[in-house]
């Protein structure tokens, strides 16, 4: 009996260290093919969020695409374009708790974001926590600083025809042309009612609301809350650009 169960604690060691070894192999193999595909998600979802129609885009169309028109911007928390450090150069940091990502460089905090030449529009990731996982996506702004250019989400685990629906058309279509500031020039971001915003909000307000999803209100809510604290994050750059 110690003999035969000698030869299987081997034989179950043995074949353990062989998976092990060829999930390792896989990893390094597959890690940067991967990674690439995250990049070109990113890149498909930043040319989406200023409105372009990439739907029929290979990835070389995007990759280029993305060098004409974006190019990628670092502000300080004072919102002063740095132009010494490069994106690549930011370490991301993310709060497990809200779905924050803040980026650093030599333990200095900086933002992240983008610029669009054609058309002319302001982006910056957003990311925060819906009701079963932290949605990533970014958000354009036209070059006021104030009008919504377009939003998508890249990445997210929100159930499919409930919060899922932050990924559709229907639902980033709802946010162009919307306003961030209201008529006191105060920053209050966009909300997302609870049903259609034409029903629930008043014609001071409705420039600042869009239609709920069905049946996903903390998704919903979600959406609203992070939108609004990313925002905030770049409100004293925002204010410099619409004064100047």
């Amino acid at each position: 009996m110690q003999h035969s169960n000698f030869h299987t604690i081997k034989f179950i060691s043995v074949i353990t260290i062989i998976v092990s070894f060829i999930l390792s192999l896989a990893s390094t193999k597959l890690g940067p093919i991967q990674d690439r595909n995250i990049e070109i998600d990113q890149k498909r979802n930043i040319l989406k969020s200023i409105g372009l129609d990439i739907s029929s885009y290979n990835e070389n169309n995007i990759i280029n695409e993305y060098k004409s028109r974006i190019k990628n911007i670092i502000l300080d928390l004072k919102g002063n374009l740095i132009t010494n450090i490069n994106h690549a150069d930011l370490k991301l940091i993310e709060n497990n708790q809200t779905g924050q990502i803040s980026y650093f460089h030599d333990q200095s905090e900086y933002l992240l974001a983008y610029e669009s030449l054609d058309p002319s529009a302001f982006i910056i990731p957003i990311s925060g926590k819906g009701l079963w996982s932290t949605l990533y996506g970014y958000f354009a702004l036209q070059d006021d600083y104030n009008t919504v250019n377009g939003i998508t989400f890249y990445e997210h685990g929100e159930t499919a025809g409930l919060g899922g629906e932050v990924e559709k058309k229907w639902f980033q279509d709802n946010f162009i042309g919307k306003k961030i500031y209201n008529n006191d020039d105060e920053l209050v971001s966009i909300k997302v009612v609870k049903g259609k915003a034409s029903d629930v909000l008043n014609d001071e307000f409705i420039k600042h609301g869009v239609d709920g999803i069905s049946g996903a209100t903390i998704t919903s809510n979600g959406v609203t809350n992070f939108l609004l604290r990313d925002l905030k994050r770049f409100k004293i750059f925002f204010d410099k650009k619409r004064t100047y």
